[in-house]
């Protein structure tokens, strides 16, 4: 596989949505400052078959295409065309609103679409988007990559820092943009300033369980993070028959667990069979969404971070021998000590009393032994994310991190919309290997069809 970079452009938004009072500084809100300025990337594939060729030419028109409607987006969404600097006064972090813009690069690949090695993920994404490793190398807080397949299909990634927000903040855009190509009305209209209005207490005050779970941290502490061996990157399908079937083993006890609590338990027994008898314990941690747990109506629309974490710690031994019910009822423990509006108060406390700086929960530092995030994006975007040319065949997200303190599992609805799921991880060998000896991720279809899409396996024998 090669990939030749054919055209690069810096979109920006367009003037006549700009009002001149937009031309601002933007001080990154508390909970803003608890998202380590990690780039975030999305992944969507969009076959040569489903492309509707009537509305706009792939092969020579999509770039264009993109560069219009992203250029109105930006116009709504302009803190995503600014610049994320560092008061050298103050060290705060600021994002500057001078449409300083987005960046845009098409470029041609020498396959088709169908000889993409998912499995493999690691090699896959340093090929399809645009290089961006830490803040300093990502001058752009917004890039995306739109590739061009000999099969006449499309892969776009679109990297983002996540200063700008957090999967719901992004969520939103990807739908406005895709709206907007579609010269559709917008079903969001963004809020750029609720949530960096949401004030700390005076005095601030807040739970010694904080000082617990979250440190103050730099840029090097991040780029510093410990060998863990939590490298490889992977693509998983998971039928929606078996995370019901999960879901039943989770709620045998007669409390009924959602589908995540469900996955994540079956995850937690495969994970303590993966970890070395050196420790004793290790940790699951769980994202959680803030908006609808703060007192405010509107903060579905919020272009932010609103996120906190719900980590648990447990025995291994516990673990393994634990039923799925009993593990899940511990996970629905965990999250719900952070889905309430008292813990995100103590959390904007806690970093108001620890700024200037950057904070992250302990355990994502690597310093806390094995752990395991898991994040669900039921409500990401996938099928609907068409942009004048058809709906994609895959949405996802990944990581262009090169080391991490923590392995990740991101779920996401497939493109089929019939219940079934497409995992995104980040793991340690030994559980990738435990999680793809087990039949719950086991192969489906040695079938590799571009318009039924089975190629999200863990194994694959073509």
């Amino acid at each position: 596989m090669s990939v030749i970079l054919r055209k690069k452009c810096i979109v920006k938004a367009m003037n006549e949505y700009l009002s001149p009072e937009r031309h601002h500084k933007l001080t990154l809100s508390n909970l803003d400052l608890l998202s380590g300025r990690f780039p975030v990337t999305y992944l969507y594939l969009y076959c040569h078959s489903r492309l509707d060729r009537g509305s706009i030419n792939i092969s020579n028109n999509v770039f264009e295409s993109l560069k219009t409607s992203l250029a109105k987006t930006l116009s709504y969404y302009y803190p995503f065309a600014g610049r994320i600097v560092e008061d050298p006064q103050t060290s705060q972090t600021l994002i500057i609103c001078d449409n300083n813009g987005a960046l845009l690069v098409e470029a041609v690949a020498n396959i088709p679409l169908i000889h993409l090695d998912f499995y493999n993920l690691n090699q896959t994404l340093e090929r399809i988007l645009v290089s961006c490793l830490t803040p300093d190398e990502f001058p752009f807080p917004v890039q995306v990559q739109v590739t061009c397949y000999t099969c006449g299909g499309v892969s776009i990634t679109f990297t983002f820092d996540h200063a700008l927000g957090d999967a719901t903040a992004f969520g939103n855009f990807l739908s406005s943009w895709s709206q907007l190509a579609r010269d559709m009305p917008l079903s969001c209209v963004p809020d750029l300033d609720l949530g960096r209005s949401l004030p700390p207490r005076l005095p601030p005050t807040y739970h010694s369980y904080f000082n617990h779970v979250f440190v103050k941290c730099t840029l090097e502490d991040i780029r510093n993070i410990p060998k863990t061996g939590i490298l490889l990157k992977r693509l998983y399908f998971v039928d929606a028959s078996s995370i019901n079937h999960l879901q039943t083993l989770a709620s045998a006890d007669g409390n009924k667990r959602t589908k995540i609590e469900a996955f994540s338990a079956y995850v937690w027994k495969i994970m303590a069979t993966s970890i070395d008898e050196s420790h004793a314990n290790c940790k699951m941690g769980w994202l959680v969404d803030g908006r609808g747990r703060l007192s405010h109506s509107s903060m579905s629309n919020y272009i932010g971070n609103v996120l906190s974490v719900a980590i648990e710690e447990a025995s291994i031994v516990e673990i393994k021998q634990g039923s799925i019910s009993a593990i899940a009822n511990n996970v629905h423990r965990a999250i719900s000590k952070v889905t309430n509006e008292a813990h995100f108060q103590d959390l904007i406390d806690w970093i108001e009393c620890h700024k200037p700086g950057l904070m992250l929960p302990r355990f994502v530092l690597g310093w806390e032994g094995p752990a395991l995030v898991i994040s669900s994006g039921r409500r990401f975007p996938v099928a609907e994310l068409d942009f004048g040319f058809g709906s994609p065949v895959l949405g996802t997200v990944s990581s262009t991190i090169k080391n991490s303190g923590v392995g990740y599992m991101n779920q996401r609805p497939s493109a089929r919309g019939d219940g079934s799921w497409v995992i995104s991880a980040i793991l340690w060998p030994q559980l990738a290997a435990a999680l793809e000896s087990d039949s719950f991720l086991a192969e489906k279809s040695e079938e590799l069809d571009c318009d039924t899409w089975h190629f999200y396996s863990s194994r694959r024998s073509s």
